[in-house]
């Protein structure tokens, strides 16, 4: 294992080597809760270790390579818990390690459902958030805690419920959207043609296999979380996680129903199509059929024998359109009454 390390370790510093400097200015956000629950903000990552400090919140929004190495120079991290950081889009996940726990989650992006990944450590005493990205979540709970009048009931595990129940429930919207599409392709509102309709639909049932593909994993991570007995901070708060994995399970239920739904709103439409092709088949088939006896007695008299009496005679002509008529007429009275035409 220690080979392991070392090897780990010098692969992420020969990554950034060419973009580190040493003599640069580190900049990570910090929240620090005092024992006499005093409120410390971007205090200095080697304080946070005092004595004095109940638990402290590490966030590392959009790290440089040199912050990323903090991960393991300050905070001794395990190198594959470091390497799950660098290495984006992983799914949802819980691992243990001797002193901490570490977890992946997902946020959605709102205009083209792109996954963002969030990941946390969290300990006795500290939690660290580690994002590429900017994340609206982890920025909100970071504001409500400065701007917290009650300290005392805040504590690492409240700051990681805050965050995941705020990526679920952002999670809601999305599924609330593509609902609303698809109650205008059901109704086709738009006045789109066939081809329009599913196109659009085929668009919509991606990104809810995107949606399936993040609240499904999310659903068994927090799943384990209420039911590890190594999360004790979480386990006292089981009622709250509880609830988000209500929220999960809800989510669940209406993105497979939806997916079902464009399951049926395909099959109507190729259902429709198919339905309009055979009645244009059926009426081609009408005159094909009404025309087949006028086309024989046309191609009849048509063949210009020197001796056929009917060429010579005085009436022929308009006695011959006159019974070709009369067949057409037969043959669609005919056609008519046995519902060809319905």
């Amino acid at each position: 294992m220690g080979r392991k390390r070392e090897t780990i370790l010098k692969l992420l510093h020969v990554l950034f080597a060419n973009k580190y400097d040493f003599r640069s200015k580190i900049v990570i956000n910090c929240i620090a809760v005092k024992k006499n629950l005093e409120l410390q903000i971007d205090c200095p990552l080697d304080e946070l270790m005092g004595e004095d400090i109940k638990w402290y919140w590490i966030d590392f929004n959009q790290p440089t390579e040199e912050e990323i190495l903090e991960l393991d120079r300050t905070l001794h991290f395990h190198p594959l818990a470091i390497e799950d950081c660098i290495h984006k889009l992983q799914r949802p996940k819980l691992d243990y390690y001797d002193e901490y726990s570490f977890f992946v989650t997902h946020s959605l992006e709102e205009m083209n459902y792109e996954k963002e990944e969030i990941n946390f450590f969290l300990g006795e005493n500290y939690i660290v958030s580690f994002h590429h990205q900017k994340s609206k979540e982890v920025y909100d709970v970071w504001q409500r805690l400065k701007a917290s009048k009650k300290v005392n009931k805040w504590d690492q595990n409240l700051v990681l419920y805050h965050i995941i129940d705020k990526l679920v429930d952002n999670y809601f919207p999305l599924v609330y959207r593509l609902e609303e599409i698809l109650d205008k392709l059901e109704n086709n509102t738009n006045k789109m043609s066939m081809e329009q309709l599913l196109d659009e639909l085929f668009d919509t049932r991606h990104h809810l296999l995107k949606l399936r593909h993040t609240v499904t994993p999310m659903r068994d991570l927090v799943y384990r979380m209420l039911n590890s007995h190594r999360l004790r901070g979480i386990k006292q708060r089981q009622e709250y996680f509880a609830d988000i994995y209500d929220h999960l399970l809800k989510l669940t239920e209406m993105i497979d129903a939806n997916r079902e739904i464009t399951n049926d709103i395909r099959d109507s439409y190729l259902s429709l199509n198919s339905h309009q092709t055979n009645r244009i088949m059926k009426v081609l088939t009408v005159i094909t059929t009404i025309f087949m006896p006028l086309t024989f007695i046309a191609g009849v008299y048509g063949m210009n024998f020197e001796h056929m009496p009917e060429l010579t005679w005085k009436y022929g002509y308009f006695v011959i359109l006159f019974i070709m008529l009369n067949i057409g007429i037969w043959m669609f009275i005919w056609f008519r009454n046995k519902g060809w035409f319905d």
